[in-house]
């Protein structure tokens, strides 16, 4: 009978093996039992079933948030339109609606301003934020719409929301429908004493002196810009103290290019001018459309006034220098802004 082999049960390796064996056991055991835990159906559908309620509990929160917003709107609308009919509304000795202006026409304008021609605004610190000031800027585009831009563009991106004060020619204030809209912006007669009176008040007034010179001057002509007058803008803010502020605007230039006047027919019509662009008068209401074109403008370095004496005003030679000192840095930035421009609709 052959010896039987003894198999060693308790000797030292199968102690710790099994030590290890239980050893990792204990350690393993709970996060096994937790994972295990976890990937219970049960417990799956409990959170899935929580965070479909934080869904619906969010996605409430946001409606009703939507609908408190749209509630406002409708009671702030409804509220301004009391006020329009019984009359419970208030403009200042000019005929300024300050009201309307912000809810109405500036909402009207800002599409424009915001989607069409996309307004670039630089140096809007230059304007202060409280007291007067007189932004002088160069004038183009066949019609106007350089100084309505320029008026969104204070109004939207000056940290204190200020608001322009345009001078305008007395043409705008002949026509029937647009003299009542002008003069609800906010717009006044270009005169001295106008002017003068807003400045001391702490308006932002602005001021195209170019005039027609400069906004019916033919396409060949863009950004050159024609003569200041006599100065009397400096005149102005030389009595009320206030800065001059030099602002340039690129892109409106483009807007009609106007390549003809017919001069016979605005004697006729009592205007001065009568464009002929690419588009117009060819393609009739749709002719009056402007090109989409890119703009940009830019508030200048301020020019203080106050540091002259009171005489100042009266001396022409100061008024001379001081005018074609601000002509000149309009002038100057137009330059460098359209070395720097990209394209005309980019």
């Amino acid at each position: 009978m052959a010896d039987a082999k003894v198999i060693p049960f308790d000797d030292d390796r199968s102690r710790s093996g099994g030590a290890q064996r239980s050893a990792r056991r204990r350690a393993t055991g709970p996060a096994v039992g937790t994972a295990a835990l976890s990937a219970l159906p049960g417990q799956q559908d409990a959170v899935q079933a929580q965070e479909v309620v934080q869904g619906v509990a969010g996605a409430q929160a946001h409606e009703g948030a939507r609908r408190g917003s749209w509630d406002r709107r409708i009671a702030g609308g409804l509220a301004f339109l009391r006020r329009r009919v019984t009359g419970e509304y208030e403009v200042d000795e000019f005929g300024y609606d300050k009201e309307l202006t912000d809810q109405v026409l500036m909402s009207v304008l800002r599409p424009m301003y915001e989607k069409y021609f996309r307004v670039e605004v630089k140096g809007i610190e230059n304007i202060p934020s409280d007291g007067g000031a007189l932004i002088v800027a160069n004038h183009s585009g066949t019609l106007p719409l350089d100084g309505l831009m320029l008026q969104v563009a204070v109004h939207d991106t000056h940290p204190a929301g200020r608001h322009l004060r345009l001078l305008a020619a007395d043409l705008v204030f002949m026509m029937p429908v647009v003299n009542e809209l002008a003069r609800k912006a906010g717009h006044t007669l270009a005169c001295a004493e106008d002017a003068e009176r807003l400045l001391r008040q702490g308006e932002v007034v602005g001021v195209m002196p170019e005039g027609f010179k400069g906004i019916g001057k033919p396409f060949g002509d863009r950004y050159r810009l024609q003569r200041f007058g006599r100065g009397g803008f400096v005149s102005t803010a030389l009595r009320a103290g206030v800065p001059i502020v030099p602002c340039s605007i690129v892109g409106a230039e483009e807007i009609y290019p106007m390549i003809g006047n017919a001069k016979t027919l605005a004697r006729v019509l009592g205007i001065p001018y009568f464009p002929i662009t690419p588009t117009f008068p060819w393609l009739g209401p749709l002719g009056a459309v402007p090109l989409p074109t890119k703009w940009t403008i830019q508030f200048g370095e301020p020019i203080s006034t106050d540091g002259y004496p009171v005489e100042a005003a009266e001396d022409p030679m100061l008024m001379f220098n001081l005018t074609d000192q601000v002509r000149e840095q309009i002038q100057h930035t137009l330059y460098k802004l359209l070395v720097q421009r990209r394209s005309v609709f980019f």
